[in-house]
């Protein structure tokens, strides 16, 4: 028989398993503190329950059966971990760390594999996979809490996968990294390219987290030639869906927008971009597109960066540029694949 595994169940679900052991409720409290908030990946570490309840509860559950494959530290501090889960299946997670803030955040997956296949971006090549449960991405956040001894601050859901077509899995996760692992709901940040009709779903589970629109061009006409999942839902859909989003949750939108030399960096698509997000309730990520051996985009130059930056202030936008972090280790945003080497 498999084991239950404790890492990834909220609350209520270890009180039930605590009445199936006799337990108090008590003993849920204690092992939530130890798996959420200690971060430790075995029964045994768990030294204020008694010798005996923990052999008991060692008899049908584990704390995870998640593992590390694969684990990478870039230059800048960033590392990037490949997890697997019992399936054989792997994803990767990655850490982030910025000098000037007390800030950890994980970018986290959601999907094994990706359908959306955006013609920028790693993950998309190796073709969808499955989806994540809550528990598995939790994980991924509690994998890195076990290994560095570090607490995390801030959760994106800007890894593999798109998170609006694995929500019902991405809302459980959201309430329990935020319940369970007490990290606040506005620091953590789904990232969606573009699944329209989720959009309202998404602003109705009223769990305050930010929603990142990922558009990346400034027209149908672009958007189609990297972005497949714009011939389903066009821009002016979305328009139309974030509308309904601030109408519901009453929060900004954050704009992703990839700067691809000679693509998508241009005057005339930040001329175009400041009239397609007019009137819209959003700031901009500007994004420095980061290479990747799948295809022939370049990166911008830092002049042409900072001329697209003013452009967009000058429409009345709050803009900032994402600093790149981990990409002499594949842990850029769009570098990530999921594989074993």
């Amino acid at each position: 028989m498999d084991k239950i595994v404790l890492s990834g169940m909220n609350i209520s679900e270890l009180e039930t398993l605590m009445k199936e052991l006799k337990a108090s409720n008590f003993r849920a409290k204690q092992i939530q503190n130890w798996i959420y908030l200690k971060s430790v990946s075995d029964i045994e570490e768990m030294n204020n329950l008694s010798v005996k309840f923990r052999e008991e509860l060692k008899q049908i559950a584990t704390v995870t059966n998640t593992t590390i494959k694969r684990k990478q530290t870039s230059k800048d501090g960033t590392i990037k971990y490949l997890v697997e889960y019992p399936d054989g299946e792997c994803v990767e997670t990655v850490l982030m760390r910025f000098d000037n803030r007390a800030n950890l955040t994980a970018c986290v997956s959601s999907q094994v594999g990706c359908a959306v296949n955006c013609s920028f971006c790693a993950t998309g090549k190796g073709g969808f996979k499955r989806n994540l449960t809550s528990s598995e991405i939790v994980e991924q956040v509690l994998t890195i809490q076990r290994d560095t001894g570090l607490k995390v601050t801030n959760v994106v859901f800007m890894g593999q996968g798109e998170p609006l077509l694995n929500l019902e899995n991405v809302l459980k996760a959201i309430e329990i990294l935020n319940t369970e692992c007490q990290i606040g709901s506005r620091r953590i940040t789904v990232s969606t390219s573009g699944i329209a009709p989720k959009i309202e779903d998404f602003a109705k589970a009223n769990n305050q987290s930010t929603l990142a629109w990922s558009l990346h061009a400034p027209t149908d006409e672009i958007r189609n030639k990297i972005m497949p999942i714009n011939k389903k839902y066009p821009l002016r859909e979305m328009k139309k869906a974030l509308d309904k989003y601030f109408e519901i949750a009453g929060r900004r939108v954050t704009i992703e927008y990839l700067l691809i030399k000679d693509l998508t960096d241009t005057l005339d698509c930040a001329k175009n971009l400041a009239q397609l997000l007019e009137g819209m309730k959003c700031n901009i990520n500007l994004i420095p597109y980061n290479p990747v051996i799948e295809n022939d985009y370049k990166k911008p130059s830092n002049n042409s960066v900072m001329k697209f930056k003013y452009i967009l202030e000058h429409s009345g936008k709050k803009v900032t540029v994402r600093l790149e972090r981990g990409a002499d280790i594949d842990a850029a945003c769009g570098q990530l694949r999921g594989k074993v080497e």
